[in-house]
């Protein structure tokens, strides 16, 4: 058995489509020397991971370094006591519940317990999210190396000293990639009234975007340069913009949409 004595042991509590992303990045990147998973009904196992039902099942020689957390909100409070043995014996604790504070999580684990709360997007499920943690008093610089290598196994990482930021954090990027969908179906349903095939609608819509965020990912100039490089005086992106762009119409909306949902992620951490 692998454990905190040699390479780092890692144990995944709950392993839906974000645990599942994360573990498959783990292991692609070898961040430990053996994947402990609890998961009653797994849909999908990832050959090397052990799988457990219960915690009750987990071997009593297993000494993970670090115990994530991949579980939903409402099950969070029943879930995470029942590895309060781990917290105590040193591993540090991470969290990637939407919502739930390092002082919610202290009252499950401990006072003294090594806790880093963290929030993930879907791009992750291809290499390609981003992740802001917060860690708590009790993490030591060994404990946040761990983490920011499990975290930047699915995607780049960010770290903010105030826990506070992880709400608009949530309502920027954890909520962001609904709002990118969202357009692409705008402008999929936009380009099919305006008579194109539905197929190459999406497709365009779909194309566009990606390669738009990539370039604004790589490019130097900052999006309101780029938007100006791609907006001709008179032309047809200037009268597109000149609709969007009316009145702040297309800014105001968003600013309102991602204040809506940081509001809710403060709500839910009451």
């Amino acid at each position: 058995m692998t454990t905190r004595k040699g390479r780092p042991a890692v144990l995944l509590v709950g392993c839906g489509k974000m645990g599942t992303a994360l573990l498959a990045g783990w292991m692609r990147k070898r961040i430990a020397g053996s994947f402990h998973v609890v998961e009653p009904s797994p849909g999908r196992r990832l050959r090397g991971a052990r799988y457990y039902a219960t915690p009750e099942r987990l071997p009593r020689s297993l000494e993970p370094t670090a115990v994530a957390f991949a579980v939903k909100p409402q099950a969070f409070d029943s879930v995470v006591p029942r590895y309060r043995r781990f917290a105590e014996t040193g591993a540090v604790m991470l969290s990637i519940a939407a919502g739930k504070t390092l002082a919610g999580m202290a009252r499950l684990l401990g006072d003294g317990a090594a806790l880093v709360r963290a929030m993930p997007n879907t791009p992750a499920a291809i290499g390609r999210g981003i992740t802001v943690a917060c860690a708590g008093r009790g993490v030591s610089p060994a404990g946040r190396k761990l983490c920011a290598a499990l975290l930047g196994a699915v995607g780049e990482v960010a770290w903010v000293e105030d826990e506070a930021l992880l709400d608009p954090v949530t309502a920027v990027s954890g909520s962001g990639p609904a709002y990118v969908f969202l357009l692409i179906e705008c402008l999929t349903a936009a380009g099919e009234a305006e008579g194109l095939a539905p197929a190459l609608a999406r497709r365009l819509a779909t194309v566009t975007v990606a390669g738009a965020g990539e370039l604004a990912r790589i490019a130097a100039e900052s999006p309101a340069q780029l938007r100006e490089a791609v907006t001709s005086p008179g032309g047809t992106t200037r009268a597109a913009l000149d609709v969007l762009m009316a009145d702040e119409r297309f800014g105001r909306l968003i600013r309102e949409a991602v204040a809506a949902a940081a509001r809710r992620s403060r709500e839910l951490a009451q």
